[in-house]
């Protein structure tokens, strides 16, 4: 089967489409037919190396992170899915390679497509979707009737974001270009403050939960609009000794990630905030809850209108870090 990888880590954009084995199965896996993958600017991050003291890879490396597809077979001891069903995942972070034709993964990981979205909008879901389920539920713990703020919050993360935080009875206020404002709204958002006209900084004070999406140089406003007690997640900033523990890295790295957040964990602390860094995992059960919820208001994710195929994935990767794409960058694998 076709695969596209990596021999090392590197700055360039260059992949190699090779010939590989289709994968074998254990008992506690399914054998996916990939459809679709999206690609993310998490594909630059792992390409580059600069996350590989959170997650280290044996090369060649098959990329990508998500994917929706059909199961083609079921290990043993999987009752969850079943041959012939269109699932989709956001694939274990130490076992990524969507960008394959066929991908084994744990059933674990993966999660059936709602009936209302195609293949194309289902794989642009599971990623963008774990993250905003895991920081609002895992980390932030968020309590119904408190205000969210998601500065940048327009566009992918935050047409997924203000839905899920809707259903958890929040305020969900939102910054971001004036074009998305009506779409956002109609998605439940209280609030839309247009970046190009205000300042959110002037606007807003005293809300509970911050989820960054646009990285350091946002952190200090972000922080100045927070009330004592509340919390800031970001999802880009920087991580830091917290993060390390709670992903059961060495010692050795929570030192090294100690030192590297702990900048913004006193500025954090000297306004009563707590500060968080986050790297989404990937969790099938999860994913159920989100399709869910989307499924309620029929949430489909915004899809740049260029299509690229697994030949073409590179050129979609160079697409996605250095063009404008207008909503997720898909590849069409087997269609």
């Amino acid at each position: 089967m076709k695969a596209i990888q990596i021999k090392q880590y590197s700055k360039e954009i260059k992949v190699e489409v090779n010939d590989i084995p289709v994968p074998t199965i254990s008992a506690d896996e399914v054998l996916i037919k990939v459809v679709t993958a999206a690609v993310n600017p998490l594909e630059k991050l792992i390409m580059t190396g600069e996350v590989k003291l959170i997650q280290g890879y044996e090369f060649p490396l098959t990329l990508g992170n998500e994917l929706a597809g059909v199961v083609e077979a079921a290990g043993s001891n999987v009752t969850s899915v079943k041959q012939g069903q269109r699932v989709y995942s956001r694939l274990p972070v130490n076992h990524i390679g969507a960008f394959a034709e066929y991908v084994a993964v744990n059933d674990d990981a993966v999660s059936i497509i709602p009936d209302y979205l195609n293949f194309k909008e289902a794989v642009a879901i599971p990623l963008t979707g774990l993250t905003a389920y895991q920081a609002l539920n895992d980390i932030l713990n968020v309590e119904s009737g408190k205000t969210l703020f998601i500065p940048g919050g327009s566009g992918g993360f935050g047409q997924i974001a203000v839905p899920l935080a809707k259903a958890k009875g929040l305020k969900v206020i939102v910054s971001g270009n004036p074009k998305a404002k009506e779409h956002i709204m109609s998605l439940g958002a209280d609030q839309f403050i247009d970046y190009k006209t205000e300042d959110y900084w002037d606007v807003l004070k005293d809300v509970d939960y911050v989820i960054d999406t646009l990285g350091s140089n946002e952190f200090d406003h972000e922080l100045s609009i927070i009330k004592p007690g509340g919390q800031l997640l970001s999802l880009k900033t920087a991580p830091n000794k917290a993060f390390a523990k709670s992903k059961g890295l060495s010692k050795v790295k929570q030192i090294l990630f100690g030192i590297v957040g702990s900048k913004y964990d006193k500025k954090a602390k000297k306004q009563n905030v707590t500060y968080h860094f986050m790297f989404v995992d990937a969790n099938g059960t999860q994913l159920d809850q989100v399709g869910k919820i989307l499924a309620e208001k029929q949430v489909k994710p915004q899809i740049d209108e260029k299509e690229f195929t697994l030949d073409e994935t590179e050129a979609a990767l160079d697409y996605t870090f250095n063009g404008r794409p207008f909503g997720k960058v898909i590849i069409n694998v087997n269609t």
